[in-house]
């Protein structure tokens, strides 16, 4: 939620014609134009909505996360996409909230309509989500990577929460999922001076990003892993992700018995028959979904 702690140099836009690295031009199935601050593609089996602010360093303006929310409510609704890959620029991912935007409110408007409210609509997304972050991802930029499922980070990506800086605190998860990422005591600093911001490394080794690749690597890899999680059984998939994200919100007796549940209910399925199959006669599953 904050984005003017760095110079707003101008990045060149993202068109619809820049290639992405491992995928023929026949590979990408769907482009949609019609968005304002977003691109999508869908590159095989995989999801993919890229960030589109260039000059305002990728600032999550309410259009912006409006946008977000439709692309992927879409892609989760498609049968043909079995996982969602968000990512920016090498410049930034999101350098935070559109500050220009909200710093005229007041409490009674911001209450009454939910400010932040829509933010929430990710973590209803079923399908998993990796969050590909190239430069910085400040504010609100970290917290959208944080409700992300996985994070891969370019090796000059930058992680923090300044807010308190401008006499408020993070509003969209920055003090709930990053004490569960990096800790107590690191989420407290981070938070409470507001210029303590993780690089690349650092959010690796804390278990904030799953991995940290070359920059110009970033993309791809998210797709190639997002594509190899697409082609498992999407049943499972989701149940899993579910499950996951259970962990943290109930204890840990409940989680195992939501657990077992969902774990017996897969034996109803084709694809626990499919699946099982293919390990005793030692090939490769072909996954239906059903």
């Amino acid at each position: 939620m904050f984005r003017n702690v760095i110079s707003p140099r101008i990045v060149k836009p993202l068109s619809a014609h820049t290639p992405v690295r491992a995928f023929s031009s026949a590979s990408v199935l769907q482009r949609n134009y019609k968005y304002q601050h977003i691109l999508t593609e869908t590159r095989g089996n995989v999801g993919l909505i890229t960030l589109n602010r260039p000059k305002a360093l990728n600032a999550l303006c309410n259009d912006l996360f409006t946008e977000v929310n439709e692309a992927m409510a879409k892609y989760d609704a498609d049968a043909n996409v079995g996982a969602i890959v968000l990512t920016g620029s090498e410049k930034a991912f999101a350098a935070g909230a559109d500050i220009k935007e909200m710093k005229d409110n007041n409490f009674v408007d911001t209450y009454k309509k939910d400010m932040l409210g829509h933010w929430a609509k990710i973590s209803d997304v079923k399908k998993p989500i990796i969050a590909a972050v190239n430069g910085y991802a400040l504010g609100g930029g970290c917290e959208l990577a944080m409700s992300c499922d996985i994070i891969y980070a370019g090796e000059k990506a930058v992680f923090g929460q300044p807010e308190i800086k401008l006499g408020i605190i993070p509003g969209a998860g920055g003090t709930q999922r990053l004490v569960k990422a990096v800790g107590k005591s690191k989420a407290m600093e981070m938070v409470l001076t507001g210029s303590v911001n993780l690089n690349a490394t650092e959010a690796e080794n804390l278990g904030l990003v799953s991995k940290v690749v070359p920059a110009d690597q970033l993309v791809d890899e998210a797709i190639k892993t997002a594509g190899k999680i697409a082609s498992m059984s999407q049943g499972s998939v989701q149940m899993a992700k579910e499950l996951i994200n259970k962990s943290f919100e109930v204890p840990l007796s409940s989680g195992l018995r939501f657990e077992r549940v969902l774990f017996q209910s897969l034996f109803g399925t084709a694809d626990q028959k499919e699946g099982m199959a293919a390990f005793a006669e030692k090939r490769k599953a072909n996954f239906t979904n059903q």
